[in-house]
């Protein structure tokens, strides 16, 4: 049994990720094409699929790799259709098979006779078909659109939904069954906070589905309080009857920050990431919900190991299977990097960050296949979208899973002492022990080259409220709430 007293004695000890090996940054396509907000899916072969924004003419491109490189991009919209795009947002692409979708608002988003289009591709992008109004909203506003699959490879769209005033801001779905040729009306999946509940009408949202499990993910606004939430339907988005507050951090801002969420959804569990300015920090944060039993949960930072950390945004995720991936862009002493975290099995935590790319990063995007992770993101430094692939190894590859039961954390909630009870399976191994409070910081870190079955964590010095036990070994990380009162 070994004791960690709360004196803060830190180790220079950092066990290494080395589950996953990244290919060389390539340009999707050149400079002359921009590079605002990358969206990346991958095809029928596992191959991936890119669209981006070029704002000199509102255009929408689509290219796919071959092989060897990435095809001549291809122009989406077709003449006469302008597209609202940015750094920030823009058009969105879904995939089943080898039918590819994208949706794009026209401009003016203000003008209420511009509206919400989804093209269609059955041959994996190679040719796209004329566009199709998703919105038959007579003279309200639409912008945002978001667009996921179900299991047959219909589209559902998501999109914010205004007034002609821009006033009851709100998220609506709308879906086809015959394959993106014509849209249902569509359904609120918004306004569960409470009563005079809107949305956050410049922060965008984004749309997930499996099976019948559909997950309308968004930034509520509630007189300023701007926390997460998620409209769920289970009859594949025909209706929305329950949401889900997967944000507690409250929130409270007098301006839109710009920026929304994102998520994935394993079983009956839905996995986000986001962005919250709660702590006086802006962060990324991960969080897991029960679609069944719509448990709120608390989100937990991604802060990493980073010194000299001043922002975290626009983060995204993506799974294959139980393996999932994150990906978000922050600010470290002034330069401005794209940074990964992934696992082969989600229910064992997450691994340690990964560095992808270097200074001038805005906006990114992650797609994953079994065994391989494909990332692209908006480089300021050469106007391209720059794209990374990831290869690890498959928990169904690995001899052994690695267990879910990685530690105990007891008694819950704590007085003065917490019992660290490892599985014998990871007793002997070099461990780094980290604790992060409901406010984003680390208040001990250790590292021990060979663990011993139990490890005594001294909380006296704790201040009462919620607390994240970190363990991590090469095998991976493994995270457990625990709560501290000190009487």
């Amino acid at each position: 049994m070994k004791i960690l007293y709360s004196a803060f004695l830190f180790f220079a000890c950092i066990i290494s990720n080395a589950q996953i090996t990244w290919s060389p940054a390539v340009n999707v396509a050149g400079s002359s094409y921009d590079n605002l907000h990358p969206r990346i899916v991958t095809d029928r072969s596992g191959d991936p699929l890119v669209i981006w924004g070029r704002g000199s003419d509102e255009s929408v491109f689509f290219s796919k790799w071959n092989g060897i490189g990435f095809t001549m991009p291809v122009k989406v919209n077709t003449t006469g259709l302008t597209v609202a795009t940015a750094a920030w947002m823009g058009p969105d692409i879904a995939s089943k098979g080898d039918t590819v979708y994208v949706v794009m608002k026209q401009t003016p988003e203000s003008d209420s006779t511009q509206h919400i289009f989804i093209s269609r591709s059955v041959n994996g992008g190679s040719s796209f078909a004329t566009p199709v109004r998703v919105d038959y909203i007579n003279d309200s506003i639409s912008r945002f659109p978001t667009v996921t699959t179900d299991a047959l490879g219909n589209p559902l769209v998501g999109f914010m939904k205004f007034d002609p005033s821009y006033g009851s801001a709100r998220w609506v779905v709308s879906k086809s069954t015959d394959f993106g040729n014509s849209f249902s009306t569509d359904r609120k999946a918004s306004g569960w906070s409470g009563m005079g509940a809107l949305v956050c009408d410049c922060c965008p949202g984004s749309l997930v589905c499996s099976g019948n499990k559909v997950a309308m993910l968004y930034r509520d606004n509630l007189s300023n309080l701007r926390d997460m939430w998620g409209g769920i339907s289970s009859n594949t988005g025909s209706t929305f009857t329950q949401g889900l507050a997967y944000d507690q951090g409250n929130w409270m801002l007098m301006m839109c920050p710009s920026s929304g969420p994102d998520g994935t959804i394993i079983g009956d569990t839905l996995y986000t990431t986001y962005m919250s300015g709660a702590t006086g920090d802006e962060l990324v944060y991960f969080n897991r919900s029960s679609l069944s039993a719509l448990a709120n949960s608390s989100g937990i930072p991604m802060t990493g190991q980073f010194t000299g950390l001043t922002q975290q945004n626009y983060p995204r995720m993506a799974s294959a299977g139980n393996a999932l991936a994150t990906v978000w862009r922050q600010s470290v002493s002034g330069s401005n990097y794209l940074v990964s975290r992934y696992t082969a099995d989600v229910s064992t935590g997450l691994y340690e960050d990964d560095t992808i790319a270097g200074n001038d990063v805005m906006n990114a995007d992650v797609a994953m296949i079994d065994g391989k992770i494909f990332v692209v993101w908006q480089d300021y430094t050469t106007g391209t979208v720059k794209y990374r692939m990831g290869t690890y190894t498959p928990v169904t590859a690995i001899t052994g899973n690695i267990q879910q039961n990685f530690f105990r954390a007891y008694p819950n909630p704590a007085t003065d002492m917490v019992n660290i009870a490892l599985s014998p399976d990871f007793q002997s191994q070099a461990v780094k022990v980290c604790v992060i409070n409901s406010l984003g910081k680390e208040v001990f870190n250790s590292c021990m080259q060979s663990a011993p079955g139990t490890i005594l964590l001294n909380t006296k010095g704790f201040s009462n409220g919620v607390y994240f036990i970190t363990l991590q070994t090469e095998q991976g990380i493994c995270t457990r709430k625990i709560f501290v009162s000190n009487n």
